[in-house]
């Protein structure tokens, strides 16, 4: 940016602040003006000032990442699945912690210097004291899903970028993350960023929603929501207790359905807020909790409720009426969680696991896509070592520069911002268990060399520290030629050999004989409580498509379908436009950013439904978090034929 264009930029800031430009340009949205006021008044920031952002000391990084890991995990397949569904270039989706420093970054690899000449640098600090109003940072300090549009930023620096966020809350309520997808294209419309925040909050929600069940997984969790068919989805509310019937999490959209404040309802009993006893509640309890049935909240409020945990015998089930059987989705073949109808797969994943109990190791290769991981998560859940860790890294997806203390770990003040206790790095994790390395092809060669002696010595030297012995097992998984990258001296052959005690080569979904059984396994995953089933023209489409991002581009599209269908039977014209329009068409000349594309018009149902319900349908909140109008918001929900259904 040119010096006259920050000069002309930290001008238009100081006239909105000081009243001059109300009403017009970014002066006419009150979230901008607050933040560009805090940014004077508070931070004492310049607006043309053009120093690159702080970024954080190496150990810092690490130590977030630790204290974030299980989000980070949730959220690496969100973020892949939202990249995907941008459909084009230009976008980089990212994940801070509670401080605004970037914990996790995707982007096109080609890209990827672009968005590092932005800032947006692994552990940079984007809260707004540093780099003024911005997407992650502005986000932080107002609670709230926005978009910051090019000059909206406090900084001139910042105009060149466009910034859609949304925050990921904590079962207790405080901010745990922000999701972030910024645009570095200056020709992106202020329009086109609707349709972007629709998916980033979708996404911000679904990481919310499965932290808030991973969290509280072994306590009793009451998923409602006042239409039956909603429970499961991410809009459901849900509330965890312990075994005294004492409410110890509950997330936002149960405060909204049951229309109570969090203070009011942590530390009660559960038979203080639903018009039932506990003993009644703990009868209906299910280890999956596939079926829903009404309950009534103490003020009257009609909702229908699904209770996971182990049951218990109580004096008789809650009195309700009779609801009609849910329809059943077809069981595929399962081994330990993973769809095995292929012959030739079942045959491997037999082999897999023999060698895999004899301490063999194995190498898994298949296209990006084909379900390397899960596979591999399947072998160690039906080996001996099922009641043990079992630990992923992705190397290509942690940058060179942390992947050592990743995996190797450090020892405390090993190094400046190093943690004082140390870091247990991932083969320390896994001891008792498996090491799943995903993408080995893209491990730094120097890691090679330290993996191997691993490997071999069964001893794990953290950064500083001192010898200490493992017990674990490998599983490695690459979509690469490894013999190729042995040739051209990019990977170790003796590594390689180590590696390769059996190689296991997955088919894609296209050459995959139980591609029906797969789709009914993952539609049943995906759906969760709620039964749905394929119509006939709109299944055959699906089976018929060439799916070049294979098993995981059809979970997300299926994923997609789940959330939108509210007639228990998804059709064809329900389809992505790229299934509809050419379901046949070959691999090579299908790309998969247009694949994995999703309907923008359902995109922006989706946001529309999620602030109705995050304010109570109270149209002014809403249509400030929209950042629109009240008369654009009455619009576009005539547009989608939406209307408020009283319980």
């Amino acid at each position: 940016m040119h010096s006259t264009d920050l000069s002309r930029h930290a001008r238009q800031v100081i006239d909105v602040t000081r009243g001059g430009l109300q009403g017009r340009g970014p002066g006419s949205d009150p979230s901008i003006v607050r933040s560009w006021q805090r940014c004077l008044e508070d931070y004492h920031l310049d607006p043309a000032q053009t120093l690159a952002p702080t970024v954080l000391e190496h150990g810092r990084i690490l130590e977030g990442r630790e204290r974030l890991q299980q989000v980070l995990q949730i959220a690496g397949h969100e973020m892949n699945s939202l990249h995907q569904q941008l459909s084009g270039a230009g976008h980089a989706v990212l994940l801070t912690d509670a401080r605004g420093v970037i914990l996790n970054c995707v982007t096109a690899p080609s890209e990827r210097k672009v968005f590092e000449q932005a800032g947006l640098w692994l552990g940079a600090d984007w809260s707004e004291a540093r780099e003024g109003t911005n997407g992650i940072g502005t986000c932080l300090v107002e609670r709230q899903a926005l978009t910051i549009y090019q000059d909206e930023h406090f900084r001139g620096r910042h105009t060149g970028l466009t910034c859609s966020a949304s925050p990921v809350f904590d079962p207790q309520g405080e901010l745990l993350a922000v999701l972030d997808v910024s645009s570095a294209r200056h020709e992106a419309s202020r329009q086109s960023q609707f349709h972007t925040m629709a998916l980033v909050n979708l996404s911000a929600k679904i990481i919310e929603s499965s932290y808030f069940l991973h969290h509280f997984e072994h306590q009793w969790l009451l998923r409602f929501h006042l239409q039956a068919d909603s429970v499961g989805l991410f809009s459901e509310g849900m509330l965890a207790f312990d075994g005294d019937g004492v409410i110890c999490a509950v997330n936002q959209s149960a405060l909204n359905l049951l229309g109570r404040v969090r203070a009011g309802l942590l530390g009660q009993t559960v038979d203080s807020v639903f018009d039932c006893t506990r003993d009644e509640l703990f009868s209906r309890a299910s280890e999956h909790a596939s079926t829903s049935w009404p309950l009534r909240s103490r003020e009257g409020r009609r909702l229908f409720a699904a209770l996971r945990g182990q049951r218990r015998r109580g004096p008789g089930p809650v009195a309700v009426q009779a609801e009609p059987a849910p329809v059943c989705v077809p069981v595929p073949v399962r081994v330990s969680n993973i769809c095995l109808g292929d012959q030739a797969l079942q045959t491997d994943f037999r082999r897999a696991l023999r060698v895999f109990e004899r301490d063999v190791a194995l190498l898994i290769n298949g296209e990006t896509g084909s379900g390397k991981e899960a596979f591999a998560k399947a072998v160690h859940q039906a080996s001996q070592r099922s009641a043990k860790p079992f630990v992923a890294l992705n190397c290509a997806a942690i940058p060179e520069s942390l992947i050592e203390s990743e995996l190797f770990g450090y020892r405390g003040g090993s190094f400046t911002g190093a943690r004082k206790e140390g870091m247990q790095g991932k083969l320390q994790q896994a001891d008792g268990g498996t090491l799943f390395l995903d993408e080995i092809g893209d491990m730094p060669l120097a890691l090679q060399t330290r993996l191997l002696r691993v490997l071999e010595d069964r001893l794990v030297v953290p950064i500083g520290g001192d010898p200490q012995a493992v017990n674990v097992r490998i599983i490695s998984a690459t979509h690469r030629n490894l013999q190729e990258r042995v040739a051209d001296g990019s990977f170790r052959e003796d590594l390689y050999y180590r590696l390769n005690g059996l190689e296991i080569g997955l088919p894609a979904l296209r050459d995959r004989s139980d591609k029906s059984q797969l789709l009914d396994f993952l539609l049943a995953e995906e759906a969760g409580q709620e039964p749905l089933v394929i119509s006939r023209p709109a299944r055959q489409a699906l089976l018929d498509f060439s799916w070049p991002g294979n098993v995981r581009q059809l979970r997300n599209v299926l994923r997609t379908l789940a959330a939108l269908c509210d007639s228990g039977v998804i059709e064809f014209d329900e389809l992505p436009p790229a299934i509809r329009q050419q379901p046949s068409r070959a691999p090579e000349t299908c790309e998969l950013s247009e694949a994995s594309g999703h309907p923008l018009e359902d995109a922006e149902k989706i946001a529309l439904l999620m602030a109705l319900e995050q304010h109570r349908w109270h149209m002014t909140h809403t249509a400030q978090q929209l950042g629109v109008s009240r008369n654009t918001l009455y619009r576009k929900l005539r547009k989608h034929g939406i209307e408020r259904q009283r319980a």
